[in-house]
């Protein structure tokens, strides 16, 4: 299905990847160095915290999960299904996950874990509305799944199988993405410490401004 997407979704997904390695950046090089984008580890280091009895951070890292999860479920009510459409609501998605970003900044500033909280509810919104536009397909706050389906692409070539050239060029896209957008993360977080967040939410919302203006092409278009 990744190679059946249209582009304006590629494009928002390599775009949403490097915010999020931004993001993600910030909350590992912050107060907490806490990952704010996926929740493997957390769920790993909650783990640890119950076997070593650290309320303190249990609770921080069972908020981190909560957070994530209800970003994930203000998606799907602002979205409301899985069908690939240019009316769906992902401007009003893009434009709360930026709104979410900015808030984070000054509790990050007081050195609050409300500020991560804020920043991954953030992740967890746009990680559900990328998997929904995209079918489960493209994740962008996370590369497990990107650098498996780079594996099984390359280990089917080394089979003689056909090469999935457009679903290796996603994959490899995405990693790439998040990769940059977690070294201009960390540059940014040294020069400007947490209001570096206020970049990717820039970049979110002018993301949303842009699936607003290329929306509105492609009706005029069909009209």
């Amino acid at each position: 299905m990744g190679t059946q997407l249209p582009r304006w979704v590629w494009v928002g997904a390599v775009t949403l990847a490097c915010i999020a390695g931004m993001v993600n950046v910030v909350g590992y090089l912050g107060f907490e160095h806490q990952a704010v984008s996926h929740l493997t580890g957390t769920t790993s280091l909650l783990g640890a915290a119950l076997a070593d009895g650290d309320w303190r951070a249990v609770g921080n890292l069972w908020g981190m999960l909560i957070a994530f999860s209800l970003g994930a479920t203000l998606s799907g009510m602002i979205i409301q299904d899985s069908t690939l459409r240019l009316g769906r609501r992902y401007g009003v998605a893009l434009a709360l996950e930026a709104v979410l970003l900015a808030l984070a900044v000054p509790l990050f500033m007081r050195q609050q874990i409300f500020g991560a909280l804020l920043a991954a509810m953030a992740c967890g919104l746009q990680n559900a509305m990328v998997t929904t536009y995209s079918g489960a397909v493209v994740r962008t706050t996370h590369l497990s799944g990107m650098f498996t389906d780079l594996g099984i692409g390359l280990g089917h070539a080394l089979r003689g199988m056909p090469l999935p050239t457009r679903r290796l060029m996603l994959s490899s896209l995405i990693i790439s993405a998040f990769l940059a957008g977690g070294i201009l993360g960390a540059w940014l977080f040294r020069l400007l410490q947490y209001y570096a967040l206020l970049i990717p939410a820039a970049l979110t919302g002018l993301t949303g401004i842009g699936y607003a203006g290329y929306r509105h092409w492609s009706l005029r278009q069909q009209g």
